[in-house]
């Protein structure tokens, strides 16, 4: 471990590093929930992450008539929140992901139909 001062609006802290592999930092990180894999719609339009990140709202439900334009859930990615719009017009008909859940790009977040 190597202890190292730092200065931050000048103040001065002590810090310890400890120099840890990649699978030891894995292991250690909290695991958050991941969004289901979902088939690809048989009829209606795919809505999906434009990138990878938590989902920190959900501004529809399922069964919702949507308007083009419309939020459908805030995705958080490189700590700005992105609104993920509705397509089209139309009524959710799948909601894929909930509140919390982790995705990655291309992955589907509900259906509109």
């Amino acid at each position: 471990m190597n202890r190292y001062k730092v200065n931050v609006n000048g103040t001065d802290y002590e810090v310890a590093i400890e120099l840890i592999d990649e699978a030891t930092a894995k292991a250690a990180a909290p695991a958050a929930p991941k969004a289901a894999p979902a088939a690809a719609p048989s009829d209606g339009q795919a809505v999906t992450a434009p990138m990878p990140g938590p989902i920190l709202d959900i501004k529809v439900a399922q069964g919702a008539s949507v308007k083009k334009g419309d939020v459908l859930m805030i995705l958080e990615a490189m700590k700005m929140e992105n609104e993920i719009l509705a397509p089209c017009d139309g009524t959710v008909v799948s909601l894929n992901v909930q509140k919390g859940s982790q995705v990655d790009s291309g992955s589907v977040l509900c259906v509109i139909k």
